[in-house]
Order: structure tokens, then C-alpha cells, then sequence
């Protein structure tokens, strides 16, 4: 931790704000001048985060986190500029300059968007901004959003090819159960999922401002270490600590395997399939072992309605996901192409047919069974 000169920060709503919806001002104050001395000290911080939504909350009369897409959009459309201005002034205290950074799920699969904002996010650090980057809530929609900032800050690291990641929260660590009773233990070191066998991580976070908690923090802290970015989780009082790189929180260990791509990265732990195509073995084999397309002739079922593009899950014939991928034709298309040859399709329906069910390079393999 202390060795790294580019890091992530994210840091969620129950950290910024208290429990009716008010930004708390001197949170983010303190926030920032832990972040104004790394950056001092020659070190490239990104800040994601939360707390739109929330910010928002107030003003508009709303006396608890909205349910509904369009109220959500709304409360962040008023929230975000009052969550930067809080920022921008915490930060020129110390002659920085914030930067706000707004992104969606579909920027960082679209290659030309993706580039773009590796490019400006690497423009701004140079030149001496600190970006804060949220999710650009007012135009997500349930298909392409995140659904929480923890996973957007694992893929922005991946993304900046950070060095590190510190994910704040409410909780100071991950404990083997909950934190409330003395009991628990804090868990300081995870080096992998066996780690976790038996430890019940829980779901939401405590204050119910935010969509996280500690399963989405455990799972952001995966994506960044199988990127190769360490991980800590601990909470916002900590981080000063966290950046030093003394012993709090929670540290996850990198992953030493091949780095993979971003789309990969989102696929397997950013999306949930809209449904599902069935492979027989053959397809199993040629998908999983030699990471071949998946092509019309081995898929032997269609379940769920879902469009081209859409993420779908690739299970075999016990009904274990196998992969996920984005597909190129809608539900009701597949089944009078299942058990064809490309070849066959693009003579008897047109040269538009002789593609893919899901291409290589929209494919993720998901190793561990998922059901």
C-alpha cells in the first residue's frame, strides 16, 4: 500500500451523509485533506463516490431512499451538484482542483467510451486534478447500471491500472460474523475465496442510505484482486491509516494470474444474465476448454426472454453456469437455429445468420459453479 503511487478510494453514501439524507460537511472535509496530503506526497488519487442519491434526498422532500428508477434519477440530478460543491471546496482549501467524472456500466464495455474516459481520468491526474467519480445515475437504467459504486471503483482501478484500492464503508473490516456481537473476530488478511468458506458476510449496510454493503465490498474486492490491484476495506475513519499502509481493515492479496480485460471483468461480476442457453457437451468442451465461440449447433435450450446484446449465462445440461456472455440474437430467434451449422444458416436464411450465439470476445468463463 505504502509502494503505490496511483490509488483508488471509494467511499459510500453512509459515510458521507447522515441518516435523513444531509450531506455531513465535515466528513467530506476530513475526507479530503487525508486525500490532499497523499496527493502531496506525489501520489495519484481517484475519489468514487457515492452519495447523489442521497444528497438529493432533502431537498426534494424525500424521507427515505427512493425505490423506483425515476425518483432515484431525479434525487441524483439534484444531489450531484450539491455532493461536487461540498468537494470542490474541501479541496481548494488545499489548492486542488475537483474534477467530477460521471460514468455508466456501458462506458466501460463500449471500446471508444472506454478509451475516452482512460483517457481523461489519465489527463486529469496529470495535470494535477483529483477526479471524483460517481455512476451517472441520471441516464443508467436498470439494463446498464453498476448498481453500486463498489464494483464501478474495482473496474475504475482496473481501468487507470491503479495500484491499489480502499474501499470505506460504515464497518472498520470484514469480521467472521457480525461485527455487533463481541464474538466476531476481524478478519485481517484474505488471500482468496477459501478464505471465506463458513464466514457469513451479510447483506445490506447499516444505515440504509446506500445499495451496498459488505457482499458487494467482498465482491469489488475480488474483481480488483483478480486484476491485480490490493485491496483494503475498512471504514472512512480509517483511511488515513489504510493509505499509510498500517494494519486495519480488511487487506485482500492481488491475484498473480493473467490480468483480465475489463469486459471480462464486468461480465462476470458486474452483470446478472437476462437468461439462459443450454449447451450440450460438446459445446461445454469447445467453450470451457478451448475457449472457442459459441456457435448455433450446440445450444439445446432457451430459457428467459432476452434481446441481442444482453447479457445471457451459458449453462450445460446439469444446469451449472458455465460462462456468461453477451448474445447476438433475441430469445425467440435462437430456437429454429439450435442444431445448425453457420454454413447451413447463412445459405438457407442469409449471410446475417452465419455468426455466433455468443462470440469469444463477448464471453467470460465463470470457473467456480454458479446456480
Amino acid at each position: 500500500m505504502t509502494a503505490a503511487r496511483r490509488v483508488v478510494v471509494k467511499v459510500g453514501s453512509s459515510s458521507l451523509t447522515t441518516p435523513d439524507g444531509h450531506i455531513e460537511g465535515e466528513r467530506i472535509r476530513q475526507l479530503a485533506d487525508v486525500l490532499a496530503e497523499r496527493r502531496a506526497g506525489g501520489i495519484e488519487v481517484v475519489l468514487v463516490s457515492s452519495g447523489a442519491v442521497a444528497a438529493g434526498m432533502t431537498p426534494l422532500g424525500l424521507n427515505r431512499r427512493p425505490r423506483d428508477l425515476a425518483t432515484q434519477q431525479a434525487a441524483a440530478s439534484v444531489g450531484q451538484g450539491l455532493l461536487v460543491a461540498h468537494y470542490s471546496a474541501a479541496l481548494a482549501r488545499h489548492g486542488l482542483t475537483a474534477a467530477q467524472v460521471l460514468l455508466t456500466a456501458d462506458d466501460l464495455m463500449r471500446r471508444t467510451q472506454y478509451r475516452n474516459a482512460q483517457r481523461t481520468l489519465g489527463r486529469l491526474l496529470e495535470i494535477g486534478a483529483l477526479p471524483i467519480v460517481n455512476e451517472n445515475d441520471t441516464v443508467a437504467t436498470d439494463e446498464i447500471r453498476f448498481g453500486d459504486n463498489d464494483r464501478l471503483a474495482a473496474l475504475v482501478a482496473h481501468l487507470l491500472r491503479a495500484e491499489a484500492l480502499v474501499l470505506l464503508s460504515d464497518v472498520d473490516a470484514l469480521y467472521d460474523g457480525d461485527p455487533s456481537r463481541p464474538e466476531a473476530r476481524r478478519i485481517p488478511v484474505v488471500r482468496g475465496p477459501a478464505d471465506l468458506d463458513g464466514v457469513d458476510i451479510g447483506t445490506a449496510g447499516r444505515r440504509g442510505v446506500g445499495t451496498g454493503g459488505m457482499v458487494t465490498k467482498v465482491d469489488s474486492a475480488r474483481i480488483a484482486t483478480e486484476a491485480g490491484v490490493p485491496t483494503v476495506l475498512t471504514s472512512a475513519a480509517n483511511v488515513r491509516a489504510a493509505l499509510a499502509g498500517e494494519p486495519v481493515g480488511t487487506y485482500f492479496t492481488p491475484s498473480r494470474r493473467r490480468r483480465p480485460s475489463t469486459r471480462q471483468l464486468w461480465l462476470a461480476h458486474a452483470t446478472a444474465g437476462r437468461g439462459s442457453v443450454v449447451l450440450d457437451p460438446g459445446a461445454v468442451r469447445a467453450v470451457v476448454r478451448e475457449h472457442a465461440s459459441l456457435l448455433p449447433a450446440g445450444v439445446v435450450q432457451v430459457e428467459g426472454e432476452f434481446a441481442a446484446g444482453d447479457p445471457v449465462d451459458l449453462r450445460d445440461e446439469d444446469g451449472v453456469i458455465v460462462a456468461r456472455g453477451l448474445v447476438n440474437y433475441d430469445s425467440v430467434e435462437i430456437p429454429d437455429l439450435m442444431g445448425r451449422s453457420t454454413r447451413w444458416l447463412a445459405r438457407e436464411l442469409g449471410p446475417e445468420y452465419e455468426r455466433e450465439i455468443v462470440h469469444r470476445d463477448d464471453l467470460v468463463l465463470l470457473p467456480r459453479p454458479h446456480r
